[in-house]
């Protein structure tokens, strides 16, 4: 049974993605220092899967914690997901985001290679296209300035890695996804962060339930109802990709030491589309009103996701309104 380290895997990507290990039969590990998840996760885990991943809190930014632990366990692969994830947060505390996503990816990578781990897959993100020239973006899109202190982490990131790679027999994989959304079908696990939500649907969802008004930043953009457009994937099918982004470096299925691939739908929705297909989807009412636009947003991405279809074989299968749907049960089962 091949064994998985995961960092991050309490958090909301992180979690479903153990799931889907774990019934695919790996062996899991978590690291997660629960600045953002709780470690009842574990249990919910459990009750999903049958299965009970091991779990350690640690902070991956303390090196010499780190190195204990690598040194008393072994792994054939890591999938790196401990990360802030903010955008808003990154642009008032950038320093925060450089050290934390930066400093614990460096750790990571110079420790596997201490204990020969030489497979990585790294949670990266479609904001490091910036906006974009044209669209549907692929992975040969060129990567523009980061329009925020979070994406310009990823970035960095993903040339960290790239560099490693030329200089040791570390073999990675980026998965740039786009806007994760919804919850497990159990709901049991899904989005629920420590703070405030920052993410749309998670807002949706929480606001409708707690009946505050949502913010829509900015209704002068230019798209088809002047609000931002992005591209929303369900989280569980984000989740797949990750054991088949690490099964393929395990079976040596990788066509080069550095691969990339967007993880999306292709397909882009904006912000007045979300609210109102969450109510037809729960029959629920939104009271949301326009407020100014926030710096670090991008006006509209979605995916091409040519090469992910093509060559790992994945596509998403969920739609929008069955991610909507999802993500709605959870947060109501949270409430209760």
């Amino acid at each position: 049974m091949k064994q998985i380290l995961v960092t991050g895997g309490t958090g909301y990507i992180g979690s479903h993605t153990v799931v889907e290990l774990l019934n695919a039969g790996f062996s899991v590990s978590i690291l997660d220092d629960l600045s953002n998840s709780n470690a009842e996760v574990i249990d919910a885990i459990e009750k999903i899967t049958a299965k009970r991943p091991s779990f350690t809190e640690l902070d991956i930014c303390d090196y010499n914690a780190l190195d204990i632990y690598l040194s008393e366990n072994q792994f054939d692969a890591i999938i790196h997901f401990a990360a802030s994830i903010l955008v808003d947060e990154s642009v008032q505390k950038p320093l925060h985001y450089y050290r934390n996503n930066l400093l614990s990816l460096i750790n990571v990578l110079e420790l596997a290679a201490k204990y020969n781990i030489d497979k990585v897959v790294f949670s990266s993100s479609c904001s490091v296209y910036g906006e974009p020239d044209s669209l549907p973006v692929n992975e040969s899109a060129s990567v523009k300035k980061a329009e925020s202190p979070y994406a310009n982490t990823k970035q960095i990131g993903e040339e960290i890695i790239e560099d490693t790679i030329k200089s040791s027999s570390l073999k990675a994989i980026s998965l740039r996804y786009f806007n994760p959304i919804g919850a497990h079908d159990t709901a049991l696990i899904g989005e629920h962060p420590v703070g405030p939500p920052s993410h749309l649907i998670t807002i949706i969802t929480r606001y409708v339930s707690e009946k505050k008004i949502i913010n829509v930043y900015g209704n002068d953009y230019n798209t088809p109802d002047g609000t931002c457009i992005r591209d929303y994937i369900h989280v569980v099918d984000v989740a797949k990709a990750h054991v088949i982004a690490t099964e393929r470096l395990l079976n040596g299925k990788n066509k080069s030491s550095y691969e990339v691939f967007n993880l999306g739908t292709g397909i882009g929705h904006s912000v007045l589309e979300a609210i109102h297909t969450f109510e037809k989807a729960t029959g629920e009412k939104c009271n949301y009103k326009i407020v100014s636009k926030r710096p670090g947003d991008v006006e509209k991405v979605y995916a091409d996701t040519t090469k992910a279809n093509n060559e790992l074989g994945w596509k998403a299968e969920k739609t929008f309104e069955e991610a909507i749907q999802s993500a709605w049960k959870w947060e109501k089962r949270i409430r209760n």
